[in-house]
């Protein structure tokens, strides 16, 4: 942040003000609004924008540094992005209903902002709003993140339960996305064992989702923290579910798949987590459990090790910590940024396998590059996040927006979905041909 936006290293009033309305501007992992707030500060940025600065303006702007990653079409199509949203109207409700659910605001700077943040770069968040202690936040080298299907079995409830409380016994707080299955019992079995446990959520801390879910973060919230990037009032979708998943493997020293399916949703936490450099651990399970396979191809094909107690999940976070130089070996620097046109891959991993004995930095792009992109089309990986969203990533955020009973108009659908009118306009366009959208008089729904 630069320094006339901070005061001995705290956010001044105007700098977390204009940080708010950003987190409420760009959806979750927008690079280039990490770029320039990174490179202006927010409350600079904010009157850019309301200024109406065109394209060159923002890169001539730029430091000598910032230029190579601030193309002038990347710029012109993140403006575009943000019009739709800028409104002051939408901070204001979002400040009013935090002040409501006593959620504070934590940006970058504060004591309390999690310092494994700063291995994203500018994909890191702009702002975080919690719920609960703040002092829990704070220091990746005490947080284990456990993750893992939905769709859990007997056996993995009962693994996660015992990892969960083996590892807060030993005075490790658990960090997952409060979901039904393995991520609900890890919170569990956590608070059982009067441990800390740090819920991420992919909407607005003040809709605490899964309602089902209701009472335990609530309890969360007595005893440790819950946690977002998007202001109050923010609905979890699918893109916000994928992208909150960084954040849960950057405040984490370690992550550990529990037991996932083939293509479930926890092996794009895996990838971020392989990106970022921190330890990655997968749980066996039974040859013939599909609900296993995930965790199973961690483990042969990327560089996973396999945990099986507390206790060895405890020497792979300690192992981690005690590495040098720092966490964050396999990445240097700012994540690479991808050609313009590049989209990250979908489908099936690569064929070719990445050798256990390649280099740190290979065996980390090939993880996630493969393990987090086949987890779900749109889930790009900290590595490889496309400055403007992918082709991929359109058509999704737009269905997100979609309801199946109210039509929505084009321009309704960019506020929603935080994309630029001529992108959801294309993102209609293939969602049509897919047969999973269809326009009526007053606009589109859903199919």
């Amino acid at each position: 942040m630069p320094d006339d936006a901070t005061r001995d290293g705290v956010a001044s009033i105007d700098e977390r003000f204009a940080r708010a309305a950003w987190s409420s501007l760009v959806e979750p992992g927008d690079v280039i609004a990490g770029i320039v707030v990174g490179e202006f500060g927010a409350d600079r940025a904010l009157s850019m924008l309301l200024e109406r600065r065109s394209p060159d303006e923002w890169v001539g702007a730029c430091s000598a540094h910032a230029r190579p990653d601030l193309p002038p079409a990347d710029v012109a199509a993140a403006l575009e992005r943000w019009k739709p949203r800028l409104a002051s109207k939408t901070v204001l409700t979002a400040l009013k209903a935090a002040a409501h659910h006593r959620a504070q605001f934590v940006v970058p700077g504060d004591p309390a902002w999690p310092e494994g943040l700063a291995d994203l770069g500018p994909h890191a968040p702009i702002a975080l709003w919690v719920r609960g202690d703040l002092s829990h936040l704070r220091g990746p080298g005490e947080a284990v993140a456990l993750v893992g299907s939905r769709d859990a079995t007997n056996y993995g409830e009962h693994v996660a339960m015992d990892l969960a409380a083996g590892l807060s016994d030993r005075g490790f707080s658990i960090v997952s996305g409060a979901a039904y299955g393995i991520d609900g019992i890890a919170h569990r079995a956590a608070l059982a064992s009067s441990g800390t446990t740090i819920a991420y959520l992919a909407g607005g801390v003040d809709r605490l989702y899964p309602s089902g879910h209701g009472d335990l973060l609530r309890r969360i919230i007595d005893s440790g923290a819950v946690v977002s990037e998007l202001p109050c009032g923010a609905a979890p979708t699918r893109w916000r579910f994928l992208q909150r998943n960084r954040l849960i493997a950057a405040t984490s020293v370690a992550t550990v798949v529990v037991e996932a399916g083939h293509r479930s949703g926890s092996l794009n936490t895996a990838g971020h987590a392989a990106a970022l450099g921190r330890a990655l651990g997968a749980v066996p399970g039974p040859v013939t459990s599909v609900n296993s396979a995930g965790c199973h191809r961690l483990l042969r094909e990327y560089d996973a090790v396999c945990v099986t107690s507390a206790a060895e999940v405890a020497e792979l976070a300690l192992g981690r910590l005690n590495q040098q130089p720092s966490l964050l070996d396999g990445l240097v620097g700012e994540p690479e940024r991808p050609p313009a046109s590049g989209v990250p891959s979908t489908g099936a991993p690569p064929t070719g396998r990445t050798p256990r004995d390649s280099a740190p930095a290979a065996t980390s792009a090939a993880a996630t590059s493969a393990v987090a992109t086949s987890a779900a089309a749109t889930a790009p990986v900290v590595a490889g996040v496309p400055s403007r969203p992918s082709l991929a990533a359109g058509p999704t955020r737009v269905h997100d927006a979609l309801s199946k009973r109210v039509a929505r108009d084009v321009a309704d659908l960019a506020r929603r979905s935080g994309l630029g009118l001529r992108e959801v306009e294309a993102a209609l366009g293939a969602l049509s041909l897919e047969g999973t959208a269809r326009e009526i008089s007053s606009g589109w729904l859903r199919s």
